[in-house]
């Protein structure tokens, strides 16, 4: 299976998925102008890579801005990640970061964290340097 890196644009988060070491990154804006054409090949991804799981997949979620068609995807993504670590008895994290006055964003996460309760789901601040 193939590494899944595309590079972040004004519209489009930063991915790098790598199957080999089971280190899943998503970070910047997702506000793609065609939601379901963006998400698609990295929800595809995922249904492969569920069929050759490491034993431990760490998934970091650092989104600046998101709209509301794109959290749907995002709740899609980490639903999957649950789904599989359940079905497979691997370790699944999912760590999600904001920034200390992003109340938008911790929040949005607080609530897939309500939602996503299988799996290790991690609130992390990211404090200013």
């Amino acid at each position: 299976m193939l590494k899944l890196e595309l590079k972040e644009t004004a519209t489009t988060p930063y991915i790098n998925f790598d199957p080999t070491s089971g280190v899943i990154r998503m970070e910047g804006r997702s506000i793609p102008e065609n939601v379901i054409d963006f998400y698609q090949p990295i929800l595809g991804w995922v249904e492969e890579y569920g069929k050759n799981i490491q034993p431990e997949t760490t998934v970091h979620l650092k989104f600046e801005y998101f709209n509301t068609s794109s959290s749907k995807r995002i709740f899609d993504l980490m639903k999957k990640f649950e789904k599989i670590g359940i079905e497979t008895g691997t370790k699944v994290t999912i760590n999600w970061y904001y920034e200390e006055d992003d109340e938008d964003i911790f929040f949005a996460g607080n609530d897939y964290k309500a939602l996503i309760n299988k799996v290790e789901f991690n609130l992390i601040e990211i404090k200013p340097s």
